[in-house]
């Protein structure tokens, strides 16, 4: 880690770049060495979650809490728009115009580099559903079909949507120079030995 640390921080200065001290932080992933990291002889600070570019990242790589937060922001995102959703002036198609571009760009974002299980896709759809019932004004013990509340909304399945945005990013990332660091990402493999299991 030091190694690459180093050649991190030589790359930088070679650009005019400075690697900032109390920045920096250090995340071991599936790594059994725990020496620690420096820079100009002080340790960085060793975190088991971090937040890159809006994106949480745990030390076991997955990104349920990401997905989790994502839709925390969105549920936020619905509440703070109540008064749009209970007019009288705006029709149906309006409000899920509002909805699409507000509170699902908002879930969804990020969501090309998810790992979609089950509970996560599911955790989504309850979202979506839930959201898109009280538009319709849909209260308990009323229920709709969620195949009918997606088709008189005119939605598309999370799932599906999720798999189309990963298809999108990853034809984007094929079209790139085969000298692309994005690019390259997608082939990495990297070297150096994993975890020992007990």
């Amino acid at each position: 880690m030091q190694e690459k640390k180093t050649r991190v921080t030589a790359a930088s200065t070679a650009v005019g770049l400075n690697v900032h001290k109390g920045k920096s932080k250090i995340a071991r992933y599936n790594i059994a060495c725990t020496n620690p990291v420096t820079i100009d002889g002080e340790d960085l600070e060793d975190v088991k979650i971090f937040t890159y570019l809006g994106s949480i990242i745990d030390e076991h790589g997955g990104s349920d809490a990401d997905v989790k937060a994502w839709i925390g922001n969105a549920r936020a995102v619905y509440l703070q728009l109540r008064n749009v959703w209970n007019s009288k002036q705006l029709s149906t198609n309006t409000k899920v115009r509002i909805f699409n571009t507000n509170v699902k760009k908002v879930l969804l974002y990020g969501a090309k580099t998810w790992r979609t299980t089950k509970a996560i896709i599911q955790e989504i759809q309850v979202l979506i559903n839930n959201c898109l019932c009280k538009i319709l004004q849909i209260r308990w013990p009323d229920t709709i079909n969620n195949n009918l509340l997606l088709e008189r909304t005119n939605q598309i399945p999370s799932e599906e949507e999720i798999r189309k945005k990963r298809w999108e990013w990853i034809g984007h990332t094929l079209r790139k120079a085969p000298n692309c660091v994005t690019r390259q990402a997608l082939t990495w493999n990297p070297q150096g030995q994993g975890k020992e299991e007990d």
